[in-house]
């Protein structure tokens, strides 16, 4: 199955990311499990934790020095907003 495209990425306290996509559904992701491993561990810097962004073509996002986290993976493992 293809994701929807994200048009939008905010990062939020507790390592939580926003996600607002094409089909108007608004999710929350948890990064909080990822920061432990050394490829991600910058991410708990809460400055460079803000930094995500949208990668181009807005499938996916990741942040300043090449973090990122599949598309598929944001999609299923995010809960829907309140």
């Amino acid at each position: 199955m293809l994701c929807p495209k994200i048009i939008d990425v905010e990062a939020l306290d507790n390592y939580k990311i926003k996600l607002k996509y094409e089909t108007g559904e608004t999710k929350l992701f948890n990064v909080l499990p990822y920061i432990f491993g050394n490829w991600y561990e910058e991410l708990r810097n809460s400055s460079y934790f803000k930094t995500v962004h949208l990668i181009s073509g807005r499938k996916g996002i990741e942040w300043e020095h090449g973090q990122d986290i599949a598309p598929h993976e944001l999609y299923d493992m995010s809960i829907i907003a309140d």
